[in-house]
């Protein structure tokens, strides 16, 4: 495969809080960031996206057109491919910590689960037809799946062991969630501009006003338990005091109305987040309130989806131009 750049540099993992995309390998920190990006392209570039880190560190891939899931080696650097059921169109994908990928069925209303080990894969029908399965994310426990039908105006919780689904209205077509430490599930509402609040335990919403215009779009969760939330509607970075119940503060981005999408945090609490509209990833350092602009080598990126590794590299999947990349 054909990289961009000179290979990855070694660093020691730090492994913490399992926050950020709330996958199943907590991201580490890299303090010798030197800001130096690699790509790869994907064999099927069929709308690639939401890359999510395996245990062994490999990268997984939803390839929803392509209805595939694609896995990276990242030691090799090749490439390998599963095909999905007909009709799964994989959108959100997740690795827990047995190496089983989960994907959400967005073409059939699934919760798909593949053992990429013996080739197998079981699909969980949500009860709501038409509802859109989007983005999950898993509970430390790993015994629970939480995604969002965003056209069905839902969030769910799927048992990893027993396979059962159960549903909870939320409006505002839910978009991106995470879970804060607490258990409690965060969703972006970004079709009325508010995030959601779901306590699983007593299945009670509540809700936080963002702002008109603000539509925010999807929500990380920091190892100090503050929420970084994307505004793809005015261009901003907001942070959310889950406790509180508030949006503390708000930071423009560096390119204004720069389409905002992806966000995650690393184990030091570092937040990353990519400005789609100009194919920039901003690495923004809570501490000091300074962005660091990186600018990707290629055009017409498409980020959707980023995630960090146990070694606090940022893997990215451009949607649009059919390329995996990692900046660290």
């Amino acid at each position: 495969m054909k990289c961009l750049s000179a290979a990855v540099i070694a660093m020691s993992p730090l492994l913490t809080f399992a926050g950020g995309s709330n996958y199943g390998v907590a991201p580490g920190a890299n303090p010798g960031f030197a800001a130096k990006v690699s790509e790869w392209p994907v064999p099927t570039p069929r709308f690639a996206r939401d890359p999510a880190i395996a245990p062994d560190g490999s990268i997984f891939i939803a390839v929803m057109s392509g209805n595939k899931v694609a896995r990276f080696d990242t030691r090799t650097q090749t490439f390998k491919e599963w095909d999905m059921p007909s009709g799964h169109r994989p959108h959100g994908l997740l690795v827990d910590k047995q190496g089983m990928v989960w994907t959400t069925g967005n073409g059939n209303g699934t919760i798909g689960k593949l053992d990429p080990a013996v080739n197998k894969i079981v699909e969980y029908k949500t009860p709501s037809t038409g509802g859109g399965p989007h983005t999950l994310v898993i509970s430390e426990d790993q015994r629970t799946i939480w995604f969002t039908l965003q056209g069905g105006d839902k969030v769910a919780s799927l048992d990893t062991q027993s396979g059962a689904i159960k549903e909870y209205a939320m409006p505002g077509g839910p978009y991106g969630l995470s879970l804060d430490k607490a258990g409690n599930v965060w969703v972006c509402r970004m079709g009325d501009n508010k995030m959601g609040k779901l306590d699983p335990g007593t299945g009670h919403t509540s809700e936080v006003d963002t702002g008109r215009g603000s539509r925010p779009r999807r929500v990380a969760t920091a190892p100090d338990g503050m929420l970084w939330i994307t505004y793809y509607g005015n261009g901003k970075l907001a942070r959310l005091d889950p406790a509180a119940m508030k949006v503390v503060k708000e930071y423009q981005l560096p390119h204004g109305d720069s389409g905002p999408y992806a966000v995650n945090t690393d184990g030091a609490g570092i937040v990353w987040v990519n400005e789609i509209n100009t194919d920039t990833v901003v690495r923004f350092d809570p501490k000091t309130e300074q962005m660091r602009v990186v600018k990707l080598p290629s055009s017409g990126v498409g980020i959707r989806k980023m995630t960090v590794d146990t070694r606090g590299r940022l893997w990215y999947m451009g949607s649009h131009n059919g390329r995996l990349g990692v900046i660290e």
